[in-house]
């Protein structure tokens, strides 16, 4: 059989999960000689092992249509569930993304944690995160990726709350998941109700289901709306963006992984149910409308951060913004395209910026500077990653932005001059960082900054490498148009947007003179740099809350049920005290007990009659 890698693609979730459950052996407590160093090891050969798998099962599946495969999971009575799993081109080349990209992760990780001994629980985590989102990738049900979701979401909770000891952390990893909660609530309200509605959980069938479907408008839009708050959390997005911030409190390369691949698991789940969203005008408008309010909000915040990774998840979040704006304006197709250009991207700044902070021991951009010539390699880095994110021919973010654009130009261009602000916007943000930190004179933080060991360099190297030739593997499949079918107006636009951004951040932060510019309005200014108060929002809101609830919980666990069950042992104990006292073990007095209660249950029985004939009497 030729496409036999493809046919068993079901087992490449168990390849990290096997590496997963060896890391155990390797926790400190149970190999002190060993130490925990060769459980990254064994995660590293696992994960290549299922890129290897992944691969192959790509190069040999070709544009055939898709391969389904059901496997058996439960059945009680009349329900029987199955996870059903879809083989495809495009099934597979996420695979290849996610394992690649984690691979790339995990050799960083064992140059940035040289020194850290929880490795075995790092490594145990991150392949936790491969194993789901391969999974993810390959599953056709609403129901089971909601689950898989789930398990993405306790894997991020665990990773950021990694350094456990330390109260920021602490209280990063708790925010996060209280955020992301939200939305998973809704999501599972919308997966139940959809479910009556269509008779099936399985995406293909939810598609062709959709095509025909005659439903409510009113509970058609609900069910839509609750479908998308799951993905508005797992990507992000306002107002539910708060985490991602939160999460950069966890190691770095957990934050390589989490802001390419991980950050993406909503979006890729929003595409799938895109043609059941679609029956909703009223949803697709609000899936449009949150993918713009998120992407010119995530730029702006970003432009106004002095910490290193916080400017970074911003321009994550405002790029998954833009993932919602060809959803809402279905282009699924131009989705994965943004998905996949900016994965690689992002893994190529976040690793540049990473060795400078490693290194450096500081994340805060007015104390670094000048670093171009003592570190060349990050530099370059950061500028391939910095080209391949905004649109900067010919890299894959300008083949992105240029298709998302076409694609709104007619119908909407409103839409088609937001999206070309919020890529000037990104392109002034990470030029802003570039210029902080390899830019001017060096500072005190940056004196003595050399480039790292091979371990953190090489897969740095590795992620620019395969920004730089991803236009190349894009014209090879065929998903790149001809330099005649494009339009040459919309894309000297984008390119005068990204020079323009480029141009003014250089201008501003570059120079003897250069220093952070304020804005004239303070107000604004504030607003930017607190991330529009969300933060307070949510202590007042989510946060707070959640410790009134508990609060009020305590106060009737305490006083009011304690205070019920006191009071019955309290009656027991009392009434056994009571009773102890009338036994004097004479058989007379019991005998003399029972008549006296015979008596009075049969004067109360008899009740009654005797007050008729009183009344008789009296009469």
């Amino acid at each position: 059989m030729t496409d036999v890698f493809a046919r068993i693609a079901w087992l490449i979730p168990c390849y990290p999960l096997v590496g997963m459950v060896l890391s155990m052996f390797w926790f400190p407590s149970l190999a002190r000689r060993t130490g925990p160093r060769p459980a990254g090891y064994i995660n590293l050969a696992m994960t290549g092992l299922a890129l290897v798998h992944a691969a192959l099962g790509f190069i040999e599946f070709g544009t055939r249509a898709p391969l389904t495969l059901e496997l058996p999971w439960l059945q009680v009575a009349d329900l029987t569930l199955t996870l059903p799993l879809e083989v495809s081109a495009v099934n597979l080349g996420a695979i290849v993304l996610v394992t690649s990209i984690n691979l790339l992760a995990q050799l960083y990780a064992i140059g940035y944690l040289e020194m850290d001994w929880g490795w075995a629980r790092f490594f145990a985590l991150l392949a936790l995160f491969e194993a789901g989102m391969c999974l993810l990738a390959l599953c056709d049900s609403l129901f089971f990726s909601y689950i898989i979701l789930e398990i993405l979401t306790l894997g991020t909770y665990l990773l950021v709350g990694f350094w456990f000891n330390q109260s920021l952390v602490v209280t990063g990893a708790r925010d996060a998941f209280l955020t992301k909660r939200v939305g998973d609530l809704l999501l599972l309200m919308g997966v139940l109700a959809l479910y009556p509605i269509a008779g099936t959980w399985n995406f293909s069938e939810l598609a062709e289901w959709a095509q025909t479907a005659e439903v409510d408008p009113t509970l058609m839009s609900l069910v839509g709306l609750a479908l998308l708050a799951g993905p508005m959390g797992k990507c992000a997005q306002f107002p539910l963006h708060l985490w991602l911030d939160e999460a950069m409190e966890g190691p770095y390369p957990s934050t390589v992984l989490r802001n390419s691949v991980v950050v993406a698991t909503g979006a890729w789940v929003l595409t799938k149910l895109e043609p059941v969203l679609a029956l909703s005008p009223v949803v697709m408008a609000t899936v449009t409308a949150i993918g713009i309010v998120t992407a010119l909000g995530g730029t702006a915040i970003a432009i106004a951060q002095v910490d290193v990774k916080r400017s970074l998840s911003y321009l994550t979040s405002a790029y998954m913004g833009l993932v919602f704006v060809a959803v809402g304006t279905q282009q699924s197709h131009v989705a994965f395209l943004l998905l996949l250009t900016h994965a690689l991207a992002v893994v190529a700044l976040l690793m540049s910026t990473g060795s400078i902070v490693l290194n450096s021991i500081s994340q805060d951009l007015t104390k670094l500077g000048g670093l171009w010539s003592r570190r060349p390699i990050s530099g370059l880095s950061f500028v391939a990653g910095a080209a391949g994110l905004i649109a900067m021919p010919p890299l894959g973010g300008f083949w992105a932005a240029l298709a998302l654009i076409n694609g709104v130009w007619e119908a909407y261009p409103v839409l088609a001059g937001i999206l070309l602000v919020v890529n000037a916007l990104a392109a002034f943000g990470v030029t802003r960082v570039f210029c902080l930190i390899f830019g001017n004179r060096p500072q005190q933080m940056s004196e003595r900054s050399p480039e790292n060991l091979w371990p953190v360099t090489l897969p740095m190297v590795f992620a620019a490498a395969l920004t730089l030739h991803l236009p190349l593997v894009l014209q090879s499949l065929g998903l790149l148009p001809s330099f005649t079918a494009i339009d040459k107006g919309v894309a000297l636009l984008l390119v005068i947007s990204s020079v323009w951004g480029c141009g003014l951040g250089s201008a501003l932060y570059l120079g003897p003179a250069a220093k952070p510019i304020r804005l004239p309005w303070t107000f604004v200014q504030n607003l930017l740099a607190s991330d529009f108060y969300t933060p307070r929002i949510y202590r007042a809101s989510i946060v707070g809350g959640v410790d009134i609830i508990s609060r009020v919980v305590d106060w009737c666990d305490r006083h009011v049920v304690d205070g019920l069950v006191n009071l019955i042992g309290l009656t027991s104990l009392f009434g056994g005290e009571a009773l102890k006292y009338g036994n004097t073990g004479k058989t007379q007095f019991y005998v003399l007990t029972i008549a006296l209660g015979l008596l009075v249950i049969t004067l109360f029985i008899t009740r009654s009659f005797w007050l008729d004939f009183a009344a008789l009497a009296g009469s």
